[in-house]
């Protein structure tokens, strides 16, 4: 018995560190982003890491190049409003393709599993046609309305709701519930966990656009961090640490997201999106 135990103990140390040195593999990159927004134009290649004389001066030189945080606060507005939007819709619909039943549900439910096939470079030009026709190219509407829906989105909350039981349902339309009160105050507390989870999968991924803003934007004062970054890099010279310290920031919006939903983001991810 006591081996059995040892072994177990010896088993269970194996993995954690494995997994310590995973980690440390895995967040070796973002160690070197720290160092390297820290350093010196002289020191930046002179030292695989940290360096002996950190200094504040790439921050400094960021700030006077570009108007950083009119960038940040842009991303920022760019990034939420899709993030809501997408909740909300996406999550409305799941509801609608989870509890009811209507000609066609299954028709619905082929063709957005086809669209999910369809590569997104594949649809860049008809929906800058679309938004020319509308007036809408160089806008914060260009960013925000190709984004509003999700598909993977609506599969996620649909597979989340399946798991509200009909019986709360159908007492909440004995006490006079409408169907929109369902969803609202039945349905949405129920999936919180799913709700954090999209929120962060949503979140990193209008923040982390870059190809869609680059086509339709023209206007800096409405450029988002990404392009913004993507300025900084010369033909001809590279101040490398200002471009380190100004990626170093723009992480830091999505590693406070993470700490914050990390909760959410685990159960979410554990409980409806992988059940049938």
């Amino acid at each position: 018995m006591r081996d059995r135990r040892g072994l177990d103990i010896a088993i269970v140390v194996g993995i954690h560190l494995l997994l310590a040195a995973l980690a440390c593999v895995v967040l070796t990159p973002l160690a070197w982003l720290v160092c390297a927004a820290f350093k010196g134009p002289n020191d930046l290649f002179h030292y695989l890491f940290a360096s002996p004389t950190p200094t504040l001066a790439n921050f400094r030189s960021l700030f006077n190049q570009v108007p950083f945080f009119r960038y940040m606060a842009n991303s920022m507005f760019v990034a939420t409003t899709v993030t809501l939007l997408q909740l909300f819709f996406s999550s409305l619909a799941g509801f609608a393709l989870a509890k009811y039943e209507f000609r066609g549900k299954r028709a619905i439910m082929v063709l957005m599993l086809a669209t999910m096939m369809i590569p997104g470079q594949v649809l860049l030009s008809p929906m800058y046609k679309l938004l020319y026709q509308m007036h809408l190219v160089d806008t914060y509407w260009a960013l925000i309305l190709p984004g509003i829906v999700s598909v993977f989105g609506i599969i996620l909350f649909r597979q989340s709701i399946l798991q509200v039981p009909d019986e709360l349902l159908d007492a909440g339309r004995i006490d006079g519930c409408s169907e929109f009160r369902l969803y609202w105050e039945i349905a949405v507390p129920v999936i919180r966990p799913m709700i954090g989870a999209f929120t962060l999968i949503a979140f990193m991924a209008s923040w982390n656009s870059f190809l869609w803003p680059q086509i339709v934007l023209q206007d800096q004062s409405i450029f988002t961090l990404p392009i913004a970054l993507n300025q900084m890099v010369g033909l001809y010279s590279q101040e490398y640490g200002s471009l380190m310290a100004g990626t170093l920031l723009s992480i830091v919006p999505v590693i406070v997201l993470f700490l914050i939903l990390q909760k959410e983001f685990l159960a979410g991810l554990t409980s409806g999106a992988v059940k049938g």
